[in-house]
């Protein structure tokens, strides 16, 4: 796996797909930097190795040429995240760009205007990604919320670099994370599992369970597995299609001797509102008009002696309606466990993203070992596909 750290970028321009889709407000200014602040480190080096950075990245999904897109917007944010000037060209391709870009002296940082301003971005066009290429002499790929997309910046490009290509440190750091759960991570490992629905996590179960000692099923998708059981789950989210799926994944599990968890109480709601009434009930015992919106205490310590006794953990879900304060408990007291197992050891990965919501939320994101970055490129990675963007630059 070539990395940074087997180059030496000095007088040499790195061409870098960087993830810059960050949110903007109505006045067009950056509310989330995290995306920004992830890339810094790769940048950073390049510049302090005597190389010049020329960035690319997409923002939203413009259709055509669209202000509201412009990577122009977020250009003084930037610069100010790098501490460094960066100089912003108003296309992505062409001859102004092959220009500013030839132009660029050792420790200066261009700007490339939105990718997907053109339609052979998305389509993985050749003569496109060829475009791109000409601009510099190392191909960088430190996009991993993008990883996914078989795209000319993440992907194809990187045919133009055959010995000249790396992965950005945030991009290793992330496979590096995903490794540690999936095949290197020390014993027991385990895997947390929230969210609405069991329809979207079906194929990362099936993937994890050769690879995990414990599974916690939270959130939502639980009332699934417990109706499937017979219990009853009152007016409690369900997907009645997917119940012989449910069973059919628990007797994997006490097949490979996975011990899966699942919520034993819950705190059940009579409306779905912050304000509604609300009783601590058995989850299998939920009365109709209410439905369960939060894990119950005893649950909610079960949990917390499992996270404590292992060594590596996924998070991915939250185990309730964390986004209504009065729901939000067994979230954070779940967010809390895996905090303290972190502080005591054990490595932590939080993807996904709700339950990367809810730790930038409620503060655990210095608490986890590890907050992945990419939402869709996570999920594929814990399904166990071999994403494009990574596979370019191991061919």
């Amino acid at each position: 796996m070539k990395t940074l750290n087997d180059f030496n970028f000095e007088n040499k321009k790195a061409l870098i797909r960087v993830d810059f889709n960050v949110p903007l407000n109505e006045k067009f200014e950056v509310t989330d930097a995290t995306r920004i602040i992830s890339a810094k480190p790769t940048i950073i080096k390049i510049l302090e190795d005597g190389g010049s950075c020329i960035l690319m990245s997409h923002l939203g999904r413009p259709k055509g040429f669209q202000e509201e897109f412009s990577l122009g917007h977020i250009a003084a944010k930037v610069e100010d995240v790098l501490g460094v000037e960066v100089k912003f060209v108003k296309d992505c391709i062409g001859e102004d760009v092959e220009t500013a870009a030839a132009s660029l002296e050792p420790g200066q940082v261009l700007l490339l205007e939105n990718l997907r301003y053109y339609k052979e971005e998305t389509a993985g066009d050749k003569g496109f990604a060829e475009k791109l290429s000409k601009l510099g002499d190392i191909y960088v790929n430190d996009a991993f919320g993008t990883a996914h997309r078989a795209h000319a910046s993440t992907t194809i490009v990187a045919e133009f670099f055959p010995e000249n290509k790396c992965f950005g440190s945030l991009l290793a750091q992330e496979i590096e994370s995903i490794e540690k759960v999936m095949k290197t991570g020390e014993k027991p490992v385990l895997a947390i599992l929230g969210g609405a629905k069991v329809s979207s996590k079906i194929t990362i179960i099936e993937n994890i369970l050769d690879k995990v000692d414990h599974l916690i099923i939270g959130g939502g998708m639980s009332f699934t597995f417990i109706k499937a059981q017979g219990g009853k789950i009152g007016n409690s989210i369900c997907e009645d299609d997917k119940m012989p799926l449910a069973l059919n994944i628990l007797k994997q599990a006490k097949e490979k001797n996975v011990q899966v968890h699942i919520p034993v109480d819950v705190i059940a709601a009579d409306d779905f509102s912050n304000d509604a009434n609300t009783q601590t009930l058995d989850i299998n015992n939920i009365p109709d008009g209410w439905e369960g919106v939060d894990a119950g205490p005893k649950s909610r310590a079960q949990f917390h002696d499992i996270v404590m006794q292992s060594k590596t953990i996924l998070w991915n879900g939250p185990l309730g309606v964390f986004e209504m304060e009065s729901f939000a408990g067994g979230t954070i007291e779940l967010g809390n466990s895996i905090a303290e197992a972190t502080k005591n050891g054990t490595f932590s990965l939080v993807g996904g993203g709700d339950s990367v919501a809810a730790v930038k939320q409620f503060g655990f994101e210095k608490k986890v070992s590890y907050v992945s970055t990419g939402g869709g490129a996570m999920l594929e990675s814990l399904e166990g596909k071999t994403l494009p963007g990574i596979a370019a630059i191991l061919e």
